[in-house]
């Protein structure tokens, strides 16, 4: 009820150019909350996967935006994308439709996710050896969802030719550390990313960013950080 209240006086505000936003509660760079084990982590996840299966983060505006980064900077016949954490498989499906000569897939850790097309049952910290250096770029929008955010974005790079591009957005309204809990485990400051980029993969990225507005999240701000490998 408060969510849907906070979205209706957002919908006001938006006229005159405003919003109201989470207060931050710390100052932290990072936050991370702590499982007792990787059950309790994929339970839980499958157990909130199920509860907001309707429920779509992406949004249009902001994929046709990085479809259109797609058309600039990927030179090919045949591309190939994954996007991660897609519960109902609408990101993929999306990029299947708006793009030619484009195969996307998604992957999700609840069951669930067999009964969407083109979706996968997996956890996207894993490696899957098929996907070793097998796509041009990865999305997502759940690296909130991470109990080990540094092993998924390496996993994720690891899953790109060379060249190829990482998409993750980000917002301060739903990935910050004031938005942390036993459902989305890993926050971050938007600022700070970049920086938590380069510590953990070095040189082996550059980093470009896409600034958007969320058109179903109040016109929430959110970033979506191009990370593009170059070996």
């Amino acid at each position: 009820m408060q969510i849907k209240i906070k979205h209706y006086i957002n919908k006001i505000f938006s006229f005159f150019g405003y919003r109201i936003s989470k207060m931050k509660e710390n100052n932290d760079l990072i936050k991370l909350y702590t499982y007792k084990n990787y059950d309790e982590y994929k339970s839980s996840q499958i157990f909130y996967n199920k509860k907001k299966l309707n429920h779509i983060y992406a949004d249009e505006a902001t994929l046709s935006k990085i479809i259109n980064f797609i058309k600039k900077n990927i030179n090919k016949n045949n591309i190939k994308g994954i996007c991660h954490g897609s519960r109902n498989g609408f990101e993929q499906e999306y990029f299947n439709k708006n793009l030619s000569n484009i195969n996307v897939i998604g992957t999700d850790i609840s069951e669930t996710a067999k009964d969407f097309k083109n979706s996968f049952v997996w956890d996207f910290h894993d490696t899957n050896e098929n996907w070793i250096s097998n796509f041009d770029f990865v999305y997502s929008n759940s690296l909130d969802q991470s109990f080990d955010p540094k092993k998924a974005v390496k996993c994720w790079l690891d899953q790109l030719v060379k060249n190829g591009y990482i998409f993750i957005e980000l917002s301060d309204e739903c990935h910050g550390t004031s938005a942390v809990s036993k459902m989305d485990p890993f926050g971050v400051d938007l600022n700070y990313f970049p920086f938590l980029v380069s510590d953990w993969l070095g040189h082996k990225v550059s980093i470009k960013i896409i600034n958007t507005i969320k058109p179903n999240q109040s016109n929430a701000k959110a970033i979506v950080f191009v990370l593009k490998k170059l070996d």
